[in-house]
């Protein structure tokens, strides 16, 4: 990151209720270029509905949100705030991409057909291009024999690698992992966990929701701990998972280690 730079994400009081329950009470977190952030905390905390704000796959209901110098859902015209309309939407998620934990892939598309549909249809590249790209993409994923399969012929974890290259093939600036190994058997998380470390130690900007601590403590540059809605606690994961200050944190980590 550029010294003085501003930082990629900028989350300023973030609010969220859902029928008359607030999901989030005023989250503020900033994350710079090349950094890497985990999210830890019990389920139904705020981690995965804050990361869907951060896209705008859920409305705020007060706060702001930035990604690279600019309102994420809203304008600001004459000192008031409006709610962009779907296609604008649509430009600003082209740079923020992200990877669900049911990995969400099109059935009746191969995974080279998953990875490349939305470069050829909203990014409009010629297809021999994104063809090519889509290529280079799953053998970075330790796919490259697999193009021409279909979901339904491959593993969960095989899946949710698919699923990461197809994020990687709109070039975002930032990169958002919801859980992106629950949903998976034990011994398929390495293999996803191992591409995500390599996306980590190239530079990649990325926010992960995850319990994987051994994850967290390795590829992390900041750890949040958030619960009922608020962060409780956040720093360098030495200080968050090995010195945790709050008796929350504590309890969750004993929880899950």
């Amino acid at each position: 990151m550029t010294e003085n730079a501003p930082p990629l994400l900028n989350a300023r009081r973030v609010r969220k209720s859902f029928g008359g329950v607030e999901v989030l009470k005023g989250i503020s977190l900033t994350v710079d270029a090349g950094q890497v952030m985990c999210l830890l905390g019990p389920s139904g905390s705020g981690k995965s509905t804050f990361l869907r704000c951060i896209n705008h796959l859920e409305r705020i209901d007060g706060g702001r949100i930035s990604v690279n110098g600019e309102l994420v859902g809203y304008a600001q015209r004459h000192n008031r705030i409006f709610e962009m309309n779907r296609r604008e939407v649509a430009r600003q998620r082209r740079g923020i991409g992200m990877v669900f934990q049911r990995f969400n892939l099109f059935p009746h598309m191969t995974a080279l057909e998953n990875i490349t549909v939305a470069p050829i249809g909203v990014r409009k590249l010629p297809k021999e291009g994104a063809l090519a790209r889509g290529k280079e993409l799953l053998d970075r994923v330790g796919l490259a024999d697999l193009a021409q399969s279909y979901p339904a012929q491959l593993s969960g974890g095989q899946q949710q690698r698919v699923a990461i290259a197809r994020a990687l093939a709109m070039d975002p600036k930032l990169l958002l992992f919801d859980e992106p190994t629950s949903a998976l058997d034990p011994e398929l998380v390495g293999e996803v966990l191992d591409v995500m470390r390599t996306l980590a130690a190239e530079g990649m900007t990325m926010i992960v929701v995850t319990h994987e601590i051994g994850f967290a403590r390795g590829a992390a540059d900041e750890v949040v701990f958030m619960d009922g809605g608020v962060v409780v606690e956040s720093g360098p994961p030495s200080q968050v998972l090995d010195d945790p200050q709050h008796a929350r944190t504590r309890a969750f980590l004993d929880s899950v280690m």
